[in-house]
């Protein structure tokens, strides 16, 4: 799901829930809505990634959405990137 499609539904009340999930050293966003679950993207398509908790919270932020569920289960903050 890309940011302009995400604005969409966050501006029509659609986002139901919002998680914030580390994998490895990176974190990435999940969205639960009435269609289901979605990852935020990028524009290419691939899953939009931060290394830093302070970064993606910055930018759900900036997305207006106040409360967020993080996932730490998977968090290896000194593994370095596969990328």
């Amino acid at each position: 799901m890309q940011k302009t499609t995400l604005r969409a539904l966050i501006d029509a009340g659609a986002v139901r829930r919002l998680r914030i999930v580390a994998n490895g050293c990176q974190f990435h966003v999940e969205v639960d809505t009435p269609t289901g679950s979605h990852i935020a993207s990028t524009q290419r398509g691939t899953p939009k990634t931060w290394r830093s908790l302070d970064a993606v919270a910055r930018w759900v932020r900036d997305m207006g959405i106040g409360q967020a569920q993080i996932n730490l289960e998977r968090w290896q903050p000194d593994q370095r990137s596969m990328i």
